[in-house]
């Protein structure tokens, strides 16, 4: 597929202002991965980042001052939109998933609206199904439009899904959004995925 057909793809997923969320299937989880998830999840440390030395701090601070620029637009009150994008690169390091495909697929799911809903139902920034509360929280589906609970429910799951599929990206994208082995979406996410890359 070529880069103006992904382009073409991902701009049809966002034309409309509604939430564009598939139906992710509730799946039976094994106990340890249930209780693996559950444990992730109740973790409600804030997201405080830590730095192993200055220069992987001062790229965090280029990060997220080129990132608040390209987001302003979509979030133009400059705290709210820092702490969001602090969440995400909190959230995306803390389940090893790379920053710019988790705005991407942001993008994609809700472009940045923190009170989506899908038509499926699916809730929030990353479009989390509500059984999902259920399964590994504690059943109250609101929370899922908290920005921090819905970006550690969204990375959480999307790493299960990319384990699931042993790193595929394209299936596991297709597992979260419901429509697995289809183009569209996974195409989609890579497509925007490219507006959120950064080279320190």
């Amino acid at each position: 597929m070529n880069r103006r057909t992904a382009l073409l793809g991902a701009l049809s997923f966002l034309a409309a202002p509604q939430a564009w969320a598939g139906k992710q299937v509730e799946e039976p989880l094994i106990d340890s991965v249930r209780s693996a998830l559950s444990r992730a999840v109740a973790n409600t440390a804030p997201p405080i980042a830590e730095f192993a030395d200055t220069e992987s701090r001062l790229k965090y601070l280029r990060w997220l001052g080129e990132m608040s620029e390209r987001l302003k637009k979509r979030k133009p009150d400059t705290q709210t939109r820092q702490e969001f994008l602090h969440t995400v690169w909190y959230e995306s390091k803390r389940a090893g998933l790379d920053i710019s495909l988790v705005l991407g697929l942001i993008q994609v799911e809700s472009g940045f609206r923190k009170h989506a809903i899908s038509i499926a139902g699916a809730r929030g920034y990353m479009q989390v199904m509500p059984f999902w509360t259920r399964v590994i929280g504690d059943g109250d589906a609101d929370k899922l439009f908290h920005m921090q609970t819905n970006l550690r429910f969204g990375c959480l799951i999307l790493r299960h899904y990319l384990d699931r599929e042993k790193g595929d990206l394209y299936m596991a994208l297709g597992r979260y959004n419901g429509s697995r082995g289809k183009p569209e979406y996974p195409n989609a996410v890579f497509s925007c995925q490219k507006l959120w890359e950064f080279t320190a």
